[in-house]
Order: C-alpha cells, then structure tokens, then sequence
C-alpha cells in the first residue's frame, strides 16, 4: 500500500543480463522495510520503487543491489563501473573503477571492449587457469594435474559461492550461482576435478556471450537518447552563442545549419531547406520545411539555414517522449510474460527436487553406482536455471519495441504487441487519418445574402478553433482579405460544430441537422446539401434562429496510401471499417473510393457505442488523430493515435503512427505478428533444450559441461533469436 510518506526513486542498475539478473535485484530490495511497488527493466537497466525513507534509506536500497552483484547509480547520475580481479563474475561485489567516468549528462556507459568488462576478465582468467592445468596434465600428470584442476575449479567458484550466499540470504537459494556453486563442489567431491574446471570456464563463457547480446538488444533503445545533439546554436540578437541543448527555453530560437541535427522540437521561423526526419519517423526522403513548419528535434537539416523557434523544453521533445515511451512500455508486461515468469518461480525447485532424487533413488532402490548417479544429478542442477526462459519475452518485446521506434511505429509494451497481434478488424476515423485532414472550401452557397457575407460571419464563428473544417473556412477568409467580425460566447458543439454571438446575432456553423432541428433547414436547401454530399463533400450550414445564412461546402481529399493500406489489410485477413461523425452520403463516398466499410453520422460517444459492438464480435485496433477520438481509442481492444494527433489522443492511445501514414497499420500489425513468432520461437528453444538435455542426462549420455551450455547456450540462441527483430523493415512482408 502506497503512502504519503514514500516516495518515487529511480535508479540505473548495470549488469543485468537475463530476467534472472532482474529477479536478484527485485529480490535483494523487495525484503527490505518501507519498500513498495518494485519495478525492475531488463532492457533499459531501470530500477524504480516507492520507499518510506523513515524505514529505509536510499543508501540501503544501493547497498542492497550491490550486495547481489550489480552496479547501481540514481538515473542522470554517471553509471556505475564495476572492476575487479579476472574472476569477477556477475554476481560479484563491483569495487572502485579506474575507468573514466562518462559526462553525468549521459545515461550510457563509454563504450568498453569486451575484455575489459569484468565478465571478460573473468573468461579470460578462468580460460587461463584451465589452460594451466591442461599443460600440467600433459607435462606432468598424475596428482599434480587433478590439483590443478581443483585449484583452477575453487579459483573460478570462488566469487560465484560468494554471490550465491548473498542472494540465499536475500532469500533468493534458487539461483544459477547456487547450482553452479553445488554441481562444481560436487564434481570435485567425486573426483571430476577436470570437468568441474571446464564447467567454470564455460558458465564464464555463457555469461560473457549473453553480457554481449543483452548489450546488443539494449543498442537500439540507448541510440534513441543520442539522436538530439549535446549543443545548440542560439540566436542573441546578432550573436550566436553555444549552450547545452537540454538548457534550451521555449522560445528561444536556434540556428540549425546544413548538416546539423534540430537541437529541439520547435516551428521554423525563416528559411527554407529539406529535413532528414529518418532518425525519428523512419521516413527517409526529406521533408521541404518553410516558415511555419514544425520539426523534430533529431531531424537532420540537409540543404540551407534554419532559424527554428523552440516550442517544448528538452526532457518533452519528441526524442524524450518516445525514450519515455520505449522505457515505460518494457513495464507493461505481456500475458504471456507474467504467465512465464510465474512459471519458472515453480520450475527450478522443481529441477532442484527431481536431480535430488536422481542422485539418490538410483543407487538406495536399485543399487546404482553412488557416484555414477551424483554426477547426473549435479548435471540437472545445471539444467534448473530458468534464465532463457525468463528473457524469452522480454528480449523480443524490447528489439521489436527498438525497431518499431526506428521507423516511426510506437507501443506502449509487450502487453499492446500481444493484443494487436490478434487484431481481425481495424477501425479508422476518418477526418486526419483516412483523409489528409486539410479540407479546402469548394462552394459558397449564399441563401439570404452574399458569399462574402457567409464566408464573414463563418469565420467570424470558427475564429480561434481547432477543428480542420474551422481551420479551412479561416484560410479561405484570409485568402480572400476578409477579416472576421469579433465573437462572443463562443462554444463547441462536439462532433457537430460551433456556435459565437457575431455582431449582436447567435449564430452557429454546423452539420445541416442542426439547421433542421432548428427549423430553418428549407427543402430546397435540403436538396442543395444533399446533392453536395453526394459528391463526396461535407457541407456545414451557417445559421442564426430564426435565419439560414447559406451552406458552405469542403471536401477532404483521402490519403494517396489509404486505398492501398486497405487492401494490404484486407490480404492479412483483417476487417477495416471507417467511423466518422460526418453525414452518411459523403462517408459512403469517401468509403467507396478507398473500398471499406463504414459508420456515419457518429457524435464522440456513438464511437464508443459502435466499437463496443463491434469488441464483441473481433479484436479491434482503433486508428484516430483527434481530442474527440481519446474516448474511442480508449474503448478498442488496441488504440493508436496518428502521430500528427493531439497531445491528449497520443496520451490516451496505446500507440502511435509518427509517419502519419495509413500505411503503417499494416506496419504495425506486422511487427506484432512477427514478435509474437519470435516469442513463441524462444520459448521453444528455451524449453525444447532443456528438455533434450533432460533426458539425456538421466540416461547419461550427456554430462556436466554440456548441461552448462543447456542453460548459458539456450540463453544466448534465445538473445540472439529476438536481436532479428532490429531488422525489421516496415515494407517488407
């Protein structure tokens, strides 16, 4: 239970390799008092809870983590370098680093080859040791040799036994430290000095090969943090001076040069030039941006002088809202992680029990060899780690969460990738996602005075609203010099318009039902609207109430990739159906031309009715872009805002499309559908080795040093595995 006395801490932890890694960190903080909502990711090496400082302190939390065997430093704060002698393994206690500490602005680690991580001074020390003793035995032999192997053996064990008592007294016994540490004592009790050696070096071996792909998977995430450039160039009067680009205000304006990197999310104020937008949407071809235009911080300028005007502060630019993203989404586990992870708490005591009786039933029930049957039980104990298993999940949700980023396809977590991986229907708004969401006036229709009149008071009305019909009835005003009367009182209609006291009159612009229910809508104007609508085009009455001013009629052309997006839908088996709050004829129109179903005539909360129906019958994807669409996305099995939506529909949804591209549905889908693939892939590496070697174990055709490789190997092929992931392409099938 969550008190006002605690608070939120967050802390990056280095060294976690596996979802085991995460478990021992979980674990040494869990059992500690005042300690409450632990948060342990993998990926991101991110380690959050609630603490009652009362009962415990931050330096206690530190301690505790590395007591287990793990770096640790408060996020923003220069990570950890753990160093220590050769045998060093990953569970052992890091001492001070005599390497240099990287910028405290950065969250990543300098780079470091592998043999100068402590895991590679481990593998190379217990490969060192091993080497020796192998020479002894061809130079010497006899009892020199198995020394020398038990020697190598203790030297190697030796940190491993260490971190083993640290996490049983964490209360954490089942861990692969404790069986390592009891299958190699137990190989030298029976005289298998030289395979208790060779176990140690490949257990190091292991844990230095999954050090090295957990670094990889975690690659694409960190390469995110370093799209935004360290420095900016601001604009001072006539100056330009350098500064921190994380200091930068809203409102100061920058000066991006050819070649350089947008230091912030922000408009551009004077020039004109072409924008890589790559690194952030994926999109590859350069974007043209004049005054007006707005830009992503991590754009590339590619042509000529930008002067851009900032608009958000650094740590809620585009780049940091999606790290953020990427980071919360590994905390949104899937289904099928939770139900792994509860299973593999059963799964090592389990293996634990069975090698016991191996041991032991042999040789008291049928009179086997004492020694014979031991070893095969100390191999099973090898076998019970459930590292591959536990990371089958998290390291596929993470690489194709990375790739997804890469190309402008955002979701929150492994739980989002499951459900849209069983999407059979997507359902589209229209306004902004089917359509570009730039209409443009096509017809004045004046009823009781001129087309200038009409257009005047409408622009009068819609001043200062936000709706894309509003925004085209303004720019039409402008482009014919009008300028709109003051307004008053003004107000929205959701999904059906706005209403404004104009020059002493109420009136309102809005769908033509509005005109009917108010009485004003003559028949003849009736069948004008309809005629329009018929064509595709939306029309809006401009009336007061006791008048009907006239129509105005616009037209919202569909986006170039809709049509085909569709269809690309259609070929994976999945249903698309297009809701809009917009009159039935020109939704049937619109739908025609991209060749789906649709729903018209929806207020925001038909939306929510209409996709409560269509929830029962197939798993539904909502794709939408406006504030009116929040309730909507919301209510689907899976929400995704266009990236070009609001604040509130990108808050609300489960995704995003940065592209702004329908295409990217397919995209998307695609991604979740080869994730979860993935996922089932790993599970069966994970499980179908160990079971093999299971097997061949009882029967004794496969001993210590290939059980080692059943856990460490499946772990890496498992890594290795989700790391095809990054390759994903958005076109591909």
């Amino acid at each position: 239970m969550t008190t006002s006395s605690t608070q939120l801490h967050e802390w990056r932890v280095t060294g976690m390799d596996c979802g085991s890694c995460a478990a021992k960190v979980r674990g040494a903080v869990e059992q500690l008092p005042g300690v409450a909502e632990v948060d342990v990711a993998l990926m991101t090496e991110r380690l959050r809870l609630r603490l009652d400082e009362a009962q415990t302190r931050t330096s206690e939390i530190e301690t505790a983590v590395r007591g287990v065997g793990f770096g640790i430093a408060p996020r923003g704060a220069p990570p950890e370098r753990v160093k220590g002698a050769f045998v060093l393994p990953d569970g052992a206690p890091p001492v001070a680093s005599d390497t240099p500490e990287p910028d405290a602005a950065s969250d990543a680690p300098a780079p470091q080859r592998w043999y100068q991580s402590r895991k590679g001074r481990m593998l190379l020390g217990t490969g060192a040791l091993l080497l020796l003793a192998w020479a002894i035995e061809l130079g010497i032999g006899g009892a020199p040799a198995h020394w020398a192997f038990a020697l190598a053996t203790l030297l190697g064990l030796a940190p491993v036994a260490r971190t083993a008592l640290a996490l049983a007294r964490a209360r954490m016994p089942f861990t692969i430290e404790m069986l390592m540490t009891i299958a190699a004592l137990g190989a030298l009790v029976i005289g298998a000095a030289e395979e208790a050696a060779l176990v140690v070096f490949l257990f190091a071996l292991g844990e230095m090969l999954e050090g090295l792909a957990a670094g990889k998977a975690r690659d694409g995430i960190r390469a995110l943090a370093e799209l935004v450039p360290r420095t900016a160039r601001v604009v001072v009067g006539s100056r330009i001076r350098e500064m921190p680009a994380a200091g930068l205000s809203v409102g100061q304006v920058v000066q991006v040069r050819p070649g350089d990197r947008v230091p912030a999310d922000g408009t551009v104020v004077s020039g004109r030039s072409g924008l890589d937008e790559s690194p952030v949407t994926g999109e590859s071809v350069p974007v043209l941006k004049e005054p007006g235009a707005e830009v992503f911080a991590g754009s590339i300028n590619t042509e000529a002088e930008l002067r851009v005007r900032v608009s958000r502060d650094a740590e809620d630019n585009t780049i940091s809202r999606i790290v953020r993203l990427v980071e919360e989404a590994e905390s949104a586990r899937a289904p099928t992680e939770r139900f792994i992870a509860r299973f593999s708490r059963w799964y090592m005591p389990a293996v634990v029990v069975v090698a016991a009786l191996v041991a032991v039933l042999p040789p008291l029930v049928a009179g086997g060899a004492w020694e014979t049957w031991i070893y095969r039980g100390l191999a099973l104990l090898l076998i019970g780690c459930p590292c591959a298993l536990v990371i089958s999940v998290p390291a596929s949700i993470a690489s194709a969460l990375s790739a997804g980023a890469r190309h402008g396809l955002l979701l929150k977590g492994g739980a989002v990738i499951e459900a849209a991986a069983r999407t059979t229907l997507v359902a589209f708004d229209k306004t902004g996602t089917l359509t570009e969401g730039r209409p443009q006036v096509t017809a004045l229709a004046p009823l009781a005075g001129s087309e200038t009149e009409l257009l005047r008071i409408a622009a009068g009305v819609e001043t200062g609203a936000s709706h894309p019909l509003a925004k085209a009835i303004l720019a039409r005003a402008e482009a014919e010099g009008l300028e709109p009367p003051a307004a008053t009182e003004a107000s929205a209609i959701p999904g059906l318009g706005a209403t404004a006291t104009v020059e002493g009159r109420r009136w309102t612009v809005g769908a033509p039902r509005l005109a009917a229910e108010t009485g004003v809508l003559s028949a003849d104007a009736r069948a004008r609207a309809e005629a329009l609508e018929a064509g595709g085009q939306t029309v809006v009455a401009v009336f007061a109430p006791d008048t009907l001013l006239g129509l105005i009629a616009l037209r919202d052309e569909p986006r170039p990739d809709a049509t085909p997006a569709v269809a690309e839908l259609a070929a994976m088996g999945i249903g698309s159906v297009m809701l809009t709050g917009d009159n039935a004829r020109t939704a049937e129109a619109i739908a025609a031309r991209i060749g789906l179903d649709h729903r018209a005539g929806l207020l925001p909360e038909d939306k929510v009715t209409e996709l409560g129906k269509l929830t029962r019958d197939a798993r539904v994807m909502m794709i939408g872009d406006g504030i009116n669409d929040a309730p909507a996305l919301a209510t689907a099995h899976v929400g995704i805002a266009m990236g070009s939506g609001t604040d509130v529909a990108l808050e609300t949804a489960d995704g995003a499309l940065l592209r702004n591209r329908v295409a990217d549905v397919a995209a998307l889908l695609r991604l979740s559908r080869a994730t979860m693939a993935n996922i089932r892939q790993n599970v069966a590496i994970a499980l179908g080795l160990k079971g093999v070697f299971l097997v061949t174990t009882v029967l004794g055709l496969t001993g210590l040093w290939i059980a080692i490789l059943a856990d460490t190997g499946a772990t890496v092929l498992v890594t290795l595995n989700a790391l095809r992931l990054l390759g994903f392409r958005p076109g591909a099938r």
